[in-house]
């Protein structure tokens, strides 16, 4: 009895299928799918569902929630089958003109299509094979369908169509290509059972135990073969005496139709009936769990190594991702449309807290076009493509700042490589650089007062050479490595600078006309609370300003009057709030006044001497 607890306390939601060189598996909040390409790389494509919870009550009524996980399951089967072939089958990804020209000039989803005709198509067959198909025969037999309220009659059609169906699964065993999905059918049904048992999810675990398991949907599809036996049988004895004419065509037609009508109360009866036996390990109904494991002998074989690390990466993500609502989905690397990949990135970000602009940054940076055209123009996407923006995409999720990402970032029209050893500019530090441009004149020394990417003495330096000012810029920072960037960046734009190390003003030499600083302002204990693609990213020794923020405009105001000149500027960026108290610093100065930024907060401290 303890060990039958024990195993209870084991049993999962999560269930799968078998795909193109991979499995599906889903649970209660989640969806993943893991499936090997060609280059023989696992690739996983996870998406978020709609708790149950969250799910119409009336979809969870019983039967009627049978009916819906029949009808979700078929659509989202097909889905997963079309996109797993997409990763299995990958080749030569290069879009045919048709393709290009219904995506790009009609706007037309060419995988939608598909997956609309394959599923309809998989509907009528299974109509074909399994309703229309065992009538018809049975048709042919001695039987009178209506003696006996047509028991008789609908046994030997129930028993026709089990036969068909067992025959069909002989069949396509036989394809190769399919017996290789047998396999994996096998790797999910050993996968679930291996964690139902307790085990650690590890390839040698798994392949140990069996390939059957009760929930499957082989044993599903059996349930309604039996019960729809019944359920016919039961409606023909109540309603045959009013819907049938006696001509034998029309009452044909009208026993296919009612059958129809009945196969969604056929799936809600098997679907509770296997949900029931699917709870119980007692022997005694064996019995009828019995002809749907051995069908299942059919429907799967013993896996590779290969396969089973798939199911477990499947049954993994979502077994994460049901623990973890903040886990980000994933997408394949597959040739597809922009627009749709585009929708798919901006969702991923609106869920994890990123802007959503962040995407069009992504696609625009990564396919080399204008951001204006990641929203007004359709494209074909190659799998490389997409690979490239799925990989910086990723990374994103994970908090990393972009532009740390990508290696480089704009700051006044010029590129700049940022990394985790600079600050990332932001645009109330280009206001800072206009002011100083507009306060800086000809011939005039700058100094450039933690000057981390080195962005506002480039700015400052190549902008007053277009001008003809020819200023003398020096920039120090007390951090070598920030220093290391700076260099590179003026480097990079051509900028003639002078860098120093220098903790504020310790190691500057002389006087200069202007100095601009934007020196760390956050308060210590207000670090903890920023976004973490700040507090666990940017460097804290740019940030940190003491515990209210103001010890380095403290350092600055004792100091800065000895390095300026008569009638010099000083211009600080200050944080929220800070700016009269940083004002109130500067007791001997000829005059000070704050500035607002572009969107109309005091951000700006200019002291004049």
């Amino acid at each position: 009895m303890k060990k039958n607890k024990e195993q209870r306390k084991t049993r999962t939601y999560i269930g799968g299928q078998a795909v193109l060189e991979g499995v599906m598996m889903r649970g209660k909040t989640a969806m993943a799918t893991a499936v090997r390409d060609p280059r023989g790389k696992i690739q996983v494509e996870s998406e978020r569902l709609t708790p149950p919870e969250k799910r119409s009550a009336f979809l969870r009524f019983p039967l009627v929630r049978g009916v819906a996980s029949f009808v979700s399951s078929l659509v989202i089967g097909n889905k997963v089958l079309l996109r797993s072939a997409a990763v299995a089958e990958e080749e030569d990804d290069t879009p045919s003109k048709a393709e290009k020209w219904l995506a790009e000039k009609h706007k037309i989803n060419v995988s939608g299509i598909l997956n609309a005709i394959s599923t309809i198509l998989g509907i009528v067959l299974a109509i074909a094979l399994f309703v229309a198909l065992p009538q018809a025969v049975t048709r042919r037999t001695k039987l009178d369908p209506h003696a006996h309220g047509g028991i008789w009659f609908n046994l030997a059609e129930g028993g026709i169509r089990i036969a068909i169906f067992v025959l069909y699964l002989a069949a396509i065993s036989l394809i190769p290509s399919l017996k290789r999905v047998f396999m994996y059918h096998g790797a999910e049904h050993k996968t679930i059972t291996a964690y139902e048992k307790g085990l650690d999810l590890t390839v040698e675990n798994v392949r140990g135990c069996s390939r059957v398991h009760d929930r499957c949907g082989t044993t599903f599809l059996f349930l309604v073969m039996v019960v729809s036996i019944l359920v016919f049988s039961l409606a023909n004895s109540i309603v045959g005496g009013w819907i049938y004419t006696g001509n034998s065509k029309l009452d044909y037609l009208i026993r296919f139709f009612l059958k129809l009508l009945l196969l969604p109360l056929v799936a809600g009866i098997s679907f509770e009936i296997l949900r029931a036996l699917a709870k119980t390990e007692s022997k005694f109904f064996l019995i009828f769990k019995a002809p749907g494991l051995l069908l299942q002998r059919l429907t799967t074989r013993e896996p590779e190594d290969g396969m089973i690390e798939c199911a477990i990466e499947a049954f993994s993500r979502v077994k994460a991702m049901d623990e973890d609502p903040a886990l980000p989905e994933t997408s394949f690397a597959v040739a597809g449309e922009m627009s749709k990949l585009l929708a798919a990135t901006k969702k991923r970000f609106s869920r994890a807290g990123i802007d959503e602009e962040e995407a069009e940054w992504i696609f625009a940076l990564s396919l080399g076009i204008p951001k204006s055209a990641v929203n007004g123009e359709e494209r074909l996407l190659k799998s490389e493509q997409v690979r490239d923006i799925l990989n910086v995409a990723d990374e994103r999720l994970t908090g990393r700042p972009l532009w740390y990402i990508i290696g480089n970032t704009d700051f006044y029209g010029y590129e700049l490589n940022v990394d985790e050893r600079v600050l990332i500019p932001r645009p109330e530090t280009e206001g800072l650089a206009r002011l100083a441009l507009s306060c800086a004149e000809e011939g005039g020394k700058v100094l450039d007062l933690c000057t981390g990417s080195g962005a506002i003495a480039i700015a400052v330096k190549k902008e007053g050479d277009k001008k003809g000012l020819n200023l003398q810029v020096t920039a120090c920072d007390i951090s070598e490595d920030a220093l290391e960037v700076a260099k590179s960046n003026a480097e990079k734009c051509k900028a003639d600078i002078k860098f120093v190390q220098s903790d504020l003003f310790s190691r500057i030499r002389g006087r200069f006309s202007l100095i601009v600083s934007n020196p760390p302002y956050i308060p210590s204990a207000v670090i903890p609370t920023l976004q973490r693609e700040v507090k666990d990213h940017e460097p804290h020794l740019a940030l940190d300003g003491g515990a209210d923020g103001l010890d380095f405009y403290r350092r600055i105001a004792e100091q800065a009057g000895k390095y300026i000149e008569k009638g010099g500027s000083l211009l600080m960026e200050v944080g929220i709030d800070e700016a009269q108290a940083v004002v109130k610093m500067f007791k001997y100065c000829d005059y000070s006044m704050i500035l607002k930024d572009d969107f109309g907060m005091d951000r700006y401290v200019k002291i004049v001497f």
